[in-house]
């Protein structure tokens, strides 16, 4: 059995299907496919079993997982031996991170990464969900709540602070905000409760009593937009606050939160030299940004 069908083996089982396995390993889909008819029919045995979520494991490939992981790592630490530090960096590389900091703080650090490495394909998903690493979706996640226990790296990246806004048109029309016993009688602006994003999400409902929520909306940076037409009170990060965006903190002094992004990334992707690179890059960029983040 060829290392390379290894490759096409190993992608199939962490993305699960035929597509994204030919998406990270930059061919055809036919390619893929025609690599694991090979293979299989070298092995004997189906290696995977097609269901409605995509292709699982047989126990056959289940017992040939971990030598191919094994094989992949032996690899790289040969390649690794072989190259030098000016070595170029190329092959793709998936981020997943939550929508305000891969909208607001991730583009222009990715620019100048690209810049640098340009046989690099960065791609970056910042939306407004939970990326599963389990299910190889990416290869480094950026997430509010930190990843469960798992074969994952996981660090600490950056602290930052979310507070009360609220337009200067919607201020000027509602009652005066000067405690947080005035908040009952004010509009919020919220995420809708079936699509909760993070569990450490800082929530409307303690500081509303039985305020009312006009819009949800699953994505941060619809609420911002919302508070600037002036549908009610929003508790953003408050990075995505600038000179730009015509809003003011209310309660300043009270209303306050403290929250984390954490990076994390399966383990068996240690030994990839264009991950660890861009693992590194983004622990920087988030120190580069540690001022603004946390005010």
């Amino acid at each position: 059995m060829k290392w390379d069908d290894l490759r096409f083996f190993l992608e199939v089982a962490r993305t699960g299907k035929m597509t994204g396995a030919a998406r990270r390993l930059t061919v055809e889909h036919s390619t893929v496919s025609r690599r694991m008819q090979s293979m299989e029919a070298d092995a004997g045995t189906p290696l995977f079993t097609r269901g409605p979520s995509g292709f699982k494991l047989t126990e056959a490939g289940e017992k040939l997982l971990p030598r191919a992981v094994a094989m992949e790592q032996a690899f790289a630490g040969i390649e690794r031996s072989l190259s030098n530090n000016q070595r170029e960096v190329s092959g793709l590389i998936r981020i997943g991170s939550s929508e305000a900091y891969g909208a607001v703080i991730l583009p222009q650090h990715l620019t100048q990464l690209t810049y640098e490495h340009p046989q690099l394909n960065v791609q970056l998903l910042a939306l407004p969900k939970i990326f599963q690493l389990p299910r190889n979706e990416v290869d480094i996640v950026i997430s509010i709540d930190r990843p469960e226990r798992g074969p994952y790296l996981t660090v600490k990246l950056a602290d930052y602070v979310l507070r009360l806004y609220a337009s200067e048109d919607y201020l000027a029309r509602t009652s005066t905000i000067s405690s947080l016993d005035d908040l009952q009688s004010h509009r919020f602006v919220s995420y809708v409760d079936d699509f909760a994003i993070a569990k450490s999400l800082p929530a409307a409902q303690p500081l509303l009593g039985p305020g009312y929520i006009p819009i949800k909306s699953t994505s941060i940076l619809s609420q911002r937009s919302a508070a600037v037409a002036g549908a009610g009170l929003a508790i953003l990060p408050s990075y995505l606050v600038t000179q730009d965006v015509p809003l003011q903190a209310v309660l300043s002094e009270t209303v306050r939160f403290h929250r984390t992004y954490w990076m994390a990334m399966p383990l068996e992707l240690k030994g990839s030299k264009r991950v660890r690179l861009v693992w590194q890059f983004l622990r920087q960029a988030a120190l580069a940004e540690r001022g603004r983040l946390a005010e």
